[in-house]
């Protein structure tokens, strides 16, 4: 099996992460659900890859619920704060829909100049 090194790697597989964090597959895609922050890319034949920075925060969540005994919700404040995220900010569904409605009028009228 090849050594990975960090200068060398953009990105990770997921079984690469999986060894590195020392976590098992079904655990890191279920917490990519649970964790707004964690996003894997995909490559052209639709495997997972993770950034440095996934790894990362990958890693400290492991640390953070594993070896710390946080709650998931406890971790994800952390994190939040350690890596500078910003949480999502809740959308009035009524405004949703307007900018939607919005959006549905311009594709329509543009499906409509094309059609002329």
């Amino acid at each position: 099996m090849n050594k990975i090194k960090k200068s060398d790697k953009i990105v990770y597989s997921l079984s690469e992460v999986a060894t590195l964090t020392k976590l098992n597959i079904k655990t890191i895609n279920r917490w990519e659900k649970e964790f707004y922050f964690l996003n894997s890319g995909q490559t052209g034949s639709g495997k997972k890859i993770f950034r440095e920075k996934d790894l990362k925060i990958i890693k400290r969540l492991n640390e953070l619920i594993e070896q710390k005994g946080l709650t998931h919700a406890g971790a994800k404040r952390k994190i939040e704060k350690e890596f500078e995220i910003k949480g999502s900010v809740p959308v009035n569904p009524e405004r949703l829909k307007k900018v939607l409605f919005q959006i549905k009028e311009q594709l329509v009228d543009l499906s409509d100049s094309l059609e002329k």
